[in-house]
């Protein structure tokens, strides 16, 4: 049994098994449909039960049809409809009952804390479905269809972020860096700059990456550019502040022209001001693909959770 919490405590052997295998399983499902399972239906009767804090789309349809395709089932839980924190059930209990009835555990919380404490008092796999430090479900997924695309390794590109630089998926790109070896460069003002501590990890553990405060140099000579939301979900902060703070950091066509002629585009979604629409609806854009493959990473992440990645 093993815990998917965040990319810098996974070794780089097992990430790069958790790509292999989904790289082979998404080639093997080319004349199957969306529930049919994989052939050798290797997680048949296990149980993913997942919980969503916060609002969800692709995390909670891929994480359905991933465990589906593996031949297990999911079931999904509200917080509103627990006893945990209305009811006064303990968060330990609730983790005792959960190991009970499922075999594998997918949070997406607003709460670290509650993440930690959760795998510290659940006995089954644990996976971060997204905490307000990182992402890293999404992020090795992104690992995934850049390589797809690129028909490389990622070690052998440059990927560059452009706008807000402390967040989870940021963070989760960032340890992903060190793991893969690939050079990240970091376009974005400099009061949103990334968490020191992370940033001094990085470099200690030879990482490659590089921070601009304007997005002419952060993307030059860049094999794929990226960005997120300038406001997040439960974003605390003075909202028409923050939004005039990153107008000289949206990705517009211009921007995209300082990257290789051959850049990608992608965006984890939803989607706000931070990129124009000629960029994301256009032909270097590949934000679809790149939803869709959530699937085949996560699969394998189940499988690495199981102790069944081959």
């Amino acid at each position: 049994m093993k815990h998917f919490i965040n990319i810098k405590n996974i070794s780089k052997q097992n990430l790069k098994k958790i790509i292999l295998d989904a790289k082979k399983r998404k080639n093997r499902r080319k004349n199957l449909n969306t529930l049919d399972s994989d052939k050798d239906t290797i997680l048949k009767g296990k149980l993913l039960i997942q919980m969503f804090e916060k609002t969800s789309l692709r995390t909670r349809l891929s994480f359905y049809i991933a465990i589906k395709q593996l031949s297990g089932g999911a079931l999904t839980l509200r917080p509103d409809e627990l006893h945990l924190n209305k009811g006064g059930e303990s968060l330990a209990d609730t983790a005792k009952i959960i190991s009970t009835f499922g075999n594998a555990f997918m949070l997406r919380t607003d709460s670290d804390q509650k993440l930690m404490e959760f795998k510290k008092y659940i006995t089954i796999p644990i996976i971060n479905g997204l905490s307000p430090s990182s992402h890293p479900t999404q992020v090795l997924s992104d690992v995934f269809t850049i390589e797809e695309i690129k028909k490389k390794p990622i070690s052998k590109l440059q990927i560059c972020w452009i706008g807000d630089a402390n967040n989870n998926v940021i963070n989760s790109l960032i340890e992903a860096s060190v793991k893969f070896s690939f050079k990240l460069n970091i376009g974005s003002p400099k009061k949103y700059l990334p968490n020191n501590k992370l940033i001094k990890w990085a470099k200690n553990n030879n990482g490659k990456v590089k921070i601009f405060h304007d997005c002419k140099n952060a993307a030059k000579n860049s094999d794929v550019i990226f960005t997120d939301k300038v406001i997040s979900m439960n974003d605390k902060v003075n909202k028409t502040k923050k939004l005039n703070d990153f107008k000289k950091f949206k990705v517009t066509q211009k921007v995209m022209s300082y990257a290789k002629k051959d850049a990608i585009f992608l965006h984890c979604l939803p989607r706000g001001s931070e990129v124009s629409d000629e960029v994301f609806l256009g032909k270097q854009s590949k934000v679809w693909q790149q939803a869709l493959n959530r699937v085949y990473v996560q699969k394998s992440i189940l499988l690495y959770c199981f102790d069944k990645l081959r």
